[in-house]
Parts: structure tokens; sequence; C-alpha cells
């Protein structure tokens, strides 16, 4: 009973198979479990006597060598997602007779470390940034030559003054495809007073939020009202800028829905009114957001998304007589997702009632995979071992003394199921947490280092002397871009 990738779970009278199969199949074995409700293997998954394959990389060895708990990134993942997202790009357009070239950038805050950076630069990938700390990571990379000043750098986020110096010394310095994407008015206020050659500007413009999301427009970007009005009375006669680039992203990223196509629509309709507008506009940065694999039974045609994408920008400058834009996407996650795990030991079991079985892992799901605690996120979660053993349902705990140091659904099942423990194993089980390469580093803090490189603030300790005066000391100082990348192995 094989299920197929467009049904991705079988359903008998609204119950999962995962709730049925027990009463309908001999076999219990956490093999059949996965054999019967998905095609497996699949791509980046296998068996080797016994054993779970990652990328064909024979974990047990890893986790026998090293230990757990245990992160892991495979780096040739991070290339084969950087050429298929170009190919589909390039293959559409050039179906298409689309005019305009495409630039795949890397987003960097989904993974600052210098051997994912290093790894998508290698693939001649673009860079966007969000954040002053960036700065000094651009300079890193062009000082050990993995960039040089004709790679575009798309400056994105909402900027204070230490961003705005950096991104001008940038500019100044010769760094000859920096974008500064403007997400408010004041930022042309600095650009004209400082820099002194022509600066690249790209505008980004809000978007709608979904009708269910706790408030209607994006905070980040210009109104979409407000966006030619500023170009023509800011930048348009403006010696010191240049606009090249309208900037646009949906938070939850690319997927065939009427809100996501109608916020494309709209995007591209400004386009191409500013491009009117605009000799010098040539780039439209439709943002991130391409889905990655969350599911043994994940289904995404990117082949179908990325061609209606490509129609949809050719048709509308067809419509409004304009040529069609250069293509950048910010692909972060999507680049570098898939290429990670997180792998634990089960430490124990405890059966807390009748219904409840709880597997205690050697650290702590809130830290090591916030997004799990903070967002509701599911990952790929697999047994590394013990595949042949009967299977149970399961909660998993963490170390923490946390309420919320837990797991016990996954992005198909509002459950998990794993193999049961046996008293005579003399091994331990082992869960493999796998497509958890974006973001979870940095939103945990790991080592010091912080989401988009914002650093921790100064720590200021408040006191009263003997005479029961206030003191002050510091007892941490702001945290130093060198600190941090130093940390990340630059």
């Amino acid at each position: 009973m094989k299920v197929s990738l467009n049904c991705p779970y079988k359903l008998r009278n609204g119950e999962s198979i995962f709730a049925a199969q027990k009463d309908t199949l001999v076999a219990n074995k956490y093999f059949d479990l996965i054999d019967q409700t998905f095609y497996f293997p699949q791509e980046g998954f296998d068996l080797e006597n016994g054993y779970l394959t990652f990328n064909k990389v024979p974990l047990i060895h890893l986790i026998r060598k090293y230990g757990t708990p245990l992160k892991l990134t495979y780096l040739p993942s991070i290339g084969t997602k950087i050429k298929q997202a170009r190919n589909l790009f390039r293959r559409a357009m050039r179906s298409q007779g689309y005019s305009g070239k495409y630039s795949y950038c890397y987003c960097t805050k989904s993974s600052h470390f210098a051997h994912v950076v290093e790894e998508a630069l290698d693939h001649d990938v673009q860079l966007e940034i969000s954040s002053t700390y960036d700065i000094d990571l651009i300079r890193t990379l062009h000082k050990s030559g993995k960039i040089d000043k004709k790679t575009y750098i798309v400056c994105n986020g909402f900027k204070p003054t230490s961003y705005l110096e950096g991104i001008v010394s940038l500019i100044n310095d010769g760094f000859e495809n920096v974008i500064a994407v403007v997400d408010n008015g004041h930022e042309l206020d600095y650009y004209e007073e400082h820099v002194k050659v022509k600066a690249k500007i790209g505008i980004r413009v809000a978007t709608q939020e979904e009708p269910n999301f706790e408030f209607y427009t994006s905070r980040l970007g210009l109104r979409e009202a407000d966006v030619i009005p500023l170009f023509n009375e800011r930048i348009k006669d403006n010696p010191k800028l240049e606009l090249h680039m309208l900037h646009f992203f949906v938070d939850t990223g690319i997927k065939d829905s009427l809100y996501y196509w109608g916020e494309l629509k709209k995007a591209v309709r400004l386009y191409g009114k500013l491009k009117q507008e605009s000799e010098q506009l040539h780039a439209l940065n439709i943002g991130g957001g391409m889905p990655i694999r969350n599911s043994l039974g994940f289904e995404f045609d990117y082949k179908y998304m990325v061609r209606e994408i490509v129609s949809n920008i050719l048709e509308a400058c067809e419509e409004l007589e304009v040529p069609e834009p250069d293509i950048f996407t910010e692909f972060g996650k999507y680049t570098v997702g898939e290429s990670g795990a997180t792998i634990f030991s089960v430490l124990a079991q405890k059966q807390q009632n009748d219904s409840e079985m709880w597997y205690m892992i050697d650290n702590s799901l809130m830290t090591t995979l916030p997004d799990a605690w903070g967002i509701g996120e599911r990952f790929i979660l697999l047994p590394i071992n013990k595949w042949n053993n009967d299977y149970h349902r399961v909660n998993i705990g963490g170390l923490s003394c946390d309420n919320s140091d837990y797991y016990n659904s996954e992005i198909h099942e509002s459950q998990v199921y794993l193999p049961m423990n046996k008293p005579e194993d003399e091994e331990l089980l082992y869960l493999g947490f796998f497509h958890t390469g974006a973001y979870q580093d940095s939103i945990s803090g790991y080592g010091g280092i912080k989401h988009c490189l914002i650093p921790s603030p100064q720590h200021i300790i408040i006191d009263l002397d003997e005479q029961g005066n206030l003191t002050d000391r510091v007892l941490h100082p702001m945290q130093t871009s060198e600190s941090m990348l130093n940390i990340l192995g630059y």
C-alpha cells in the first residue's frame, strides 16, 4: 500500500494511516510504518545495514565517533540547491522569451557561518544583508578574496545610523553594486549627504499580510501609495541617487495561493509604473521564501511555481509596455536549510499515564531547535537505528525544566511515532531532526551569535553602596563584530 507523494499520507474515513494501520496491517515494525506511508528510500534518506543515512553519510559512524547531541552540516547540499533554483529560473525565462537576467542572492541571516557563506559564494551567488555587523562580514569576505567589489550586496532592513554609515563606506570604497534598499524615506537624507558617487537605490514596498495575520501590513518597506511620489520627489533628478531595484517580499513565502499571486501582481504593476518614470530601474527583487522539505511526504512543484512567477512578470510588463526586469531572489532557508541535521540520544523513557510515553533526550529542544517551540516549526524526524523494532506513539522531552520543552507532532500528523526501546537492546535509540540548517543557530544564540547579527546589549549592574547611594558598573559591554565573526569561523 504505497502512497503517492501527491497524497503523502493516505486517509481512511477521515483517519490518517498512522491511526488506522495498526488495525489493518500485520507488520508493526517502524520500517513498515515508513514504507507503507511514504515512498522510501527517497532523496537524502536511506538505510544501510539497518541504520539511517543522510545524503549517503552513515550517521551511526558520526555518533560513535563524536557522541550526541550532534549538529552537522552537509555542505554539498548548498551547491545543489543553488544550481536547482538557478536552472529553474533560467530555463523558465528562456522558454518564455524573457529578456531580463536572473541573480541568486544568498540571504546571510539564515546562517552566517563561514563554512556556509563561503560554500554559497563558491557557486557564484550575490549577497543580501540586513544589519550593521553584516558590513564587517562583507569586508572580511572581500579581504579574504571570497568576493570582489562587483558582487551585488543588497542591503535590506531598517537602518540605524551605524548601518547607514557602513553602507556608505562600502559605496565610497568602490563596491560598485551595493544596492541600498530604502525601508524609510529618511535614509535618503544620509545617502545624499555622505556618498561621494551615485548611490544605487532600491525601494522596498510593504506587502499586505495574509488575512489571518495579527496585523494588515508588513512593518518593513514603504506603503505602495508612497513609492512613486518618493521617487519623483527625492530620487528622479537627484545627482547623488539612482533607482535600480524594486524590492518585494511576502513573509509567508512563495506558494501557490491567491494571496501570493495577488501580492506579486501588485508588485509587478508597481514596477511597471516606476519603470515608466525611471530609465535606470532594471531589477525586481521578489525576495525569498522558497519552501524546503519538512516531511517525507513534502509536495511542492518548484518548476510550476517558477514558470508562473516568470509568466506573471512577463505578462504585466508586456501590458504596461516596459522591458522585463532582471529578477533577483533572496533564498536563505532554501539554500542552507536542507543541509542541516541535529541528532540526540534517548536517555530514558517514562510512562506518565496510560496513554503518554515520554522519550527524554540529551539536550533541550527549546534551545537547540527554537523554531519548533517558538513558531511551531516542524522538521523531518527519523530514528537513526532500531528500524526493525515495533513502534508506538511518544512525546519527546528536552532536558530543561520548562514545560514547553517538548516535541509531539509532525507536519502531516498531530502525533509522533518512533521505535520502541526494548529492555534487551544494548544500543541507545538515536533520533535525528533533519533540514534544520537555517536560522536555528542564530535564534538560539549558538555560541553568542544572534539573529541578523544584532548584538547583545550591554549589561549594567545597579546596586547600592554602604551609604545607600546608587552605583552602576558594566558587567558586559556591547558585543563587537569581531567577537561574533570569530564565533562564526572567520
